[in-house]
């Protein structure tokens, strides 16, 4: 009898151990089944309500700051990611365009871009940093053409938060996904 307690004990215990230990622990998932994108975002963070502008909008209850949000934007027909350019080409093109627009005020430097492929679809990720009038961001994104659509999730924060956040935000950026 108090070997089938033990068991039990241990069997619970292995359980609940192993969901603290998951890689997406404090991770909620998002799910637009219209556009037919998801990723996964921190706990805490909430919708924001912006017309005009990227498909969805997230920030953290109490950095509010720290932001998700997706943009979809048309591509030419047929056209893939390698065909709007590489890794880093796209990458200065979304500082130029997106991030860091002429007249903003920001200034965006590319520091890393580099392809993974993920379901036969590859994914651009890129890493800014991004200097306002009055302060110094970071910002992550990942960038994938389906469906003659260019898809960018883009992911930001202080600099001053930047090493208490980035291994959170990769973990967002590595999981967005297109189908």
């Amino acid at each position: 009898m108090l070997k089938r307690i033990a068991a039990v004990v241990l069997l619970v215990l292995s359980l609940s151990l192993q969901g603290c230990i998951a890689p997406a622990a404090g991770l909620k998932s998002y799910v637009d089944s219209y556009d037919g994108y998801q990723f996964l975002y921190p706990n805490g963070w909430l919708p924001v309500q912006v017309s005009g502008g990227p498909d969805v909008v997230l920030h953290d209850l109490i950095e509010e700051t720290e932001n998700v949000s997706v943009v979809i934007s048309p591509v030419p027909d047929g056209k893939t990611l390698e065909d709007i350019g590489t890794p880093s080409e796209v990458g200065y093109k979304l500082s130029k365009n997106a991030i860091a627009p002429p007249d903003s005020g920001r200034t965006a430097d590319l520091i890393n871009a580099e392809a993974r492929e993920l379901h036969d679809v590859t994914y651009y990720l890129l890493e800014y940093a991004v200097q306002l009038p009055n302060q110094a961001r970071h910002n992550l994104a990942s960038v994938v053409v389906r469906r003659n659509q260019l898809y960018t999730l883009n992911i930001s924060t202080t600099e001053k938060r930047w090493d208490k956040a980035h291994e959170l935000f990769q973990q967002v950026v590595d999981s967005f996904e297109v189908y």
